[in-house]
C-alpha cells in the first residue's frame, strides 16, 4: 500500500470515526467504510487507487445529512441521495488531495463516487457490485425485517438490476437466497 493511499484511508477512517451511531459497538460508518473495502478486495483484489478510496469513502460523514431533512417521498429520498453524492465525492477528493493525489485520481473518484457511468465503466460498475455485496453480506437480513413483503421484493429487484452480470452470478454461488429473490439474480 502506498503512503498515500495508507494516509487517505486514514483520515476517511478517522472521518467515519465520528459517526455517533454505534449501534453494532462501533462508529457505523466506519464499519461500513471497512466492509466496503474487504468486499472491494475479495471483488477486485487489483482495485485501483482511486477505487479502494472510493469504496472505503463510499459513505463519508453520510450521518452529518440525514434522511429526516428532506422531503418525503421518492422525490425527496432522490433529493437526499444526490446530495450525500456530492458531499462524499467533495470530501473524499478534499482528503485525496491532502494525500497527495492529483487532480485527475481526485476526479476520477469522484465520478465514482457520484455513480456517474455505472454500466458503461468497469470501475464505477465494480464500486456498485461492492456497494450490492456489503449491502448483501452486512445489511440485507435486518433490514428485510424492517419491510413489508412486496417492498422488500422490489429492493431486492432494484440490488440485483445495479450488478454486473459476473456479480449477480457470484451472489448466488455466496449467498443462500430465497427462490423468490434468487430469480432476480438470474437474469
Amino acid at each position: 500500500m502506498s503512503d498515500r493511499l495508507e494516509q487517505a484511508l486514514a483520515a476517511i477512517d478517522a472521518a467515519n470515526a465520528q459517526d455517533p451511531d454505534h449501534a453494532e459497538g462501533a462508529p457505523a460508518a466506519l464499519l461500513y467504510g471497512q466492509r466496503m473495502s474487504a468486499e472491494l478486495a475479495r471483488l477486485c483484489p487489483d482495485a485501483s487507487e482511486p477505487l479502494q478510496i472510493a469504496a472505503r469513502g463510499q459513505h463519508i460523514e453520510r450521518w452529518t445529512s440525514p434522511r429526516a431533512g428532506y422531503p418525503e417521498g421518492r422525490a425527496g429520498y432522490l433529493a437526499w441521495r444526490a446530495d450525500l453524492a456530492k458531499h462524499h465525492a467533495t470530501r473524499v477528493a478534499q482528503i485525496m488531495a491532502a494525500a497527495g493525489y492529483g487532480r485527475a485520481d481526485c476526479a476520477r473518484t469522484a465520478t465514482m463516487l457520484r455513480k456517474e457511468g455505472i454500466k458503461r465503466d468497469a470501475e464505477v460498475q465494480m464500486l456498485e457490485d461492492a456497494i450490492c455485496f456489503t449491502f448483501l453480506r452486512w445489511y440485507f437480513e435486518p433490514f428485510a425485517a424492517t419491510q413489508e413483503a412486496r417492498k422488500l421484493e422490489r429492493i431486492v429487484h432494484k440490488t440485483a438490476r445495479k450488478m454486473s452480470a459476473s456479480a449477480r452470478a457470484r451472489a448466488l454461488a455466496e449467498f443462500d437466497l430465497p427462490e423468490g429473490f434468487a430469480r432476480h439474480f438470474r437474469g
